[in-house]
């Protein structure tokens, strides 16, 4: 399975692969162009542009990617040097936001974090994680954020909002995580309910969504041998659910349901779960 990783300029994926010939990553020359104008047809304007400059068929090769259709097609794609190519030759008024949105990438605490949590799956220290416990929400947290924050896996010790929304007070927060963990969890209607008190709880200073969810999956690997393709769950329609979640989960309950798979080993759909994941934490 190829390695693969979608980056979101303000809302619009641009899709990266990497090359183990090269050993770089390259990326979609269709999505650059998509980030910097907005065309409705950005395929067409990257046709149209590679005809007319020269230079960009020494800087791209094609090498294959998923499409929207679920199919893999030899997409043209650019390395680091033939991003700022392409970068130069599109007028956009974006381009200096979009080099330096791609250069801030590599060294921003969300972007180390999320190679992080790439590794916490490929390296198999997601097997040793404990299943659908505050100790094993813990490990994920302790692990991703490792480094980056002085408090990774550790439980918050003050009073957090957001929103106007006052999760759990930190003087109750062992006795919820309790709780929590006895919550059942054998049907998809517990472990979802499951799921949002522990978003109420909100264990931990930062980085609450992005352990949790992956906390969910584990979850729903281990008792109905599914997890879901986060991919298919609109950014929106999933911070608008779980601020409803509060009072109602049966949106969130929807949005899982309708994005679940039994392809759970498929890396292609964890990495990009990952990717997703950081998505909807951006405040894009």
């Amino acid at each position: 399975m190829q390695k693969t990783s979608v980056r979101f300029f303000e809302n619009i994926p641009v899709r990266a692969v990497w090359d183990e010939e090269s050993s770089k990553w390259w990326f979609c020359a269709a999505d650059i162009a998509e980030a910097l104008t907005k065309s409705r047809n950005p395929r067409v304007y990257w046709a149209t542009l590679k005809r007319r400059n020269g230079e960009l068929f020494a800087n791209c090769k094609q090498l294959k990617l998923r499409a929207r259709d679920g199919k893999f097609y030899d997409t043209d794609v650019v390395d680091e040097q033939g991003l700022n190519t392409v970068i130069a030759l599109i007028p956009s008024k974006k381009s200096e936001v979009f080099a330096r949105w791609m250069k801030n990438l590599e060294t921003s605490i969300d972007e180390k974090s999320k190679q992080k949590a790439y590794e916490l799956f490929e390296s198999g220290f997601i097997d040793n994680i404990e299943v659908g416990t505050a100790k094993g929400l813990r490990q994920i947290h302790g692990y991703i954020f490792g480094g980056l924050y002085d408090f990774a896996g550790q439980i918050r010790t003050v009073n957090i909002a957001k929103g106007g929304f006052a999760f759990a007070p930190a003087a109750y927060l062992d006795g919820a995580l309790a709780h929590i963990e006895k919550m059942a969890e054998d049907t998809l209607e517990e472990i979802v309910e499951k799921y949002v008190e522990m978003n109420v709880a909100h264990p931990f200073m930062e980085g609450n969504g992005r352990s949790t969810r992956i906390w969910l999956d584990l979850i729903l690997k281990k008792n109905l041998k599914k997890c879901v393709d986060w991919s298919r769950i609109d950014k929106k329609d999933y911070l608008s659910a779980m601020r409803e979640s509060v009072d109602d989960p049966e949106k969130i309950f929807s949005l899982i349901m309708g994005a679940l798979t039994d392809d759970i080993n498929n890396r292609e759909i964890i990495i990009k779960g990952i990717d997703y994941s950081y998505y909807y934490e951006s405040e894009e």
